[in-house]
């Protein structure tokens, strides 16, 4: 098969958001590579998920799949890459694929390049782009060897909107596994302590820079962010200061996001945080400075003191 393989990730027969974005990168790079895509899906009595335009959907089904384990996927995984050969496999880069996605690369004596932030086409190759030192360099890597070829694709990178929407032909792959070769068994689904927050998911987001001065002023964000009905996350030096938790940080060194709508307040634009932000669908630049790197961003941009451009939108949002 000469072709696109995106392994999706899904919880309870419902894809996870980065899945889809990683499908959308598949079908993106089929396009300009002229090469088939197909979709795999892991899990046990997972509903046909075909609702996309790739031309076929395996969906490796097996009582030992039905809760993720690092040796059931590889082992799983191993098996349908040899089956169908595909040139490319990718992945979402979510904590999970972090966990098995560089054992299956292994065990097929292949490597994976991780958290990509895009790809081009060069020679009638994709050539996967990863970002060193905190986002200040991009750095081209080429395949080499015999594939498949392994990348797993960052949060924000691909737009899910974008995706294509079709109906593929599905067909059910049994991997052979015993529960022997499972050395781990699964516990309960880990939850985060009440206070974390996964701004990967949030649908709008309100992010403050130290344009904010003061972190008594942070009132008047929360106050912007509950009009909203938004998620409240910072630039670096906002939460290195302490005025926010860390896990509120978007940027290279904090979440990468990518919400139907960001609300940049008193950030300048610095490249750090910009690769955290730029899968935004919609942004809102609001800064003092009309040169501000930010506005370069935006869609949408109000050059004006934040400390009264603020309160009015969010008197007029209530």
């Amino acid at each position: 098969m000469i072709g696109i393989l995106a392994v999706l990730e899904q919880r309870a027969g419902i894809l996870h958001k980065m899945s889809l974005e990683c499908l959308a990168a598949a079908q993106q790079f089929g396009r300009d590579l002229g090469i088939p895509v197909y979709a795999a899906v892991l899990g046990a009595n997972v509903d046909a998920l075909a609702g996309y335009n790739v031309a076929k959907v395996h969906v490796l089904q097996h009582d030992l799949l039905t809760d993720y384990t690092p040796d059931a996927y590889t082992l799983a995984l191993r098996q349908i890459i040899q089956q169908h050969q595909p040139t490319y496999v990718l992945f979402p880069h979510t904590y999970q694929v972090r966990d098995f996605a560089p054992k299956l690369a292994t065990a097929m004596e292949r490597v994976l390049v991780s958290d990509c932030t895009g790809c081009k086409v060069a020679d009638g190759s994709l050539v996967a782009i990863r970002q060193l030192f905190q986002g200040k360099i991009n750095a081209d890597v080429k395949f080499a060897g015999d594939p498949p070829y392994f990348a797993s694709i960052q949060a924000g990178a691909f737009r899910a909107d974008t995706l294509e929407a079709g109906t593929a032909p599905v067909e059910v792959f049994t991997p052979v596994i015993e529960a022997a070769q499972v050395r781990t068994k699964p516990l309960e689904l880990f939850r985060e302590s009440q206070r974390a927050v996964d701004l990967s998911a949030a649908d709008v987001i309100v992010s403050v820079g130290r344009g904010i001065k003061e972190e008594e002023n942070l009132e008047i964000i929360q106050d912007l962010a509950t009009a909203l009905n938004a998620e409240i996350a910072a630039s670096r030096p906002i939460c290195d200061n302490g005025w926010l938790p860390m896990e509120r940080q978007v940027g290279s060194s904090g979440q990468t996001v990518a919400p139907k709508l960001y609300v940049a307040v008193g950030i300048s634009g610095a490249i750090q945080h910009l690769v955290g932000m730029k899968g935004a669908k919609t942004i809102v630049a609001i800064n003092r400075d009309p040169e501000a790197p930010i506005f370069e961003a935006a869609d949408y941009g109000i050059v004006g003191d934040l400390f009264e451009v603020v309160p009015a939108l969010t008197a007029a949002l209530k």
